[in-house]
């Protein structure tokens, strides 16, 4: 279990969005952000030389859980 500062982007033309990481594994991470929309790909931003790929995987209220894509 973790608690880190991440941002995410959710592509061209949009702005990069604040968001927790909760835990984080080879495979994925568990997320807490408070989005409306939440597209079914986007990129965490884990430092400004270091992001990754992801696709949703699940979602409850705030928290999500999100797969490596890259």
């Amino acid at each position: 279990m973790c608690t880190r500062l991440a941002k995410i982007h959710f592509g061209a033309g949009s702005l990069p969005r604040d968001c927790t990481i909760t835990d984080i594994s080879d495979g994925g991470v568990k997320v807490v952000a408070e989005f409306l929309e939440l597209p079914p790909q986007f990129t965490i931003i884990f430092a400004p030389d270091y992001s990754r790929q992801c696709r949703l995987r699940w979602r409850i209220g705030c928290e999500f859980g999100a797969e490596f894509t890259d």
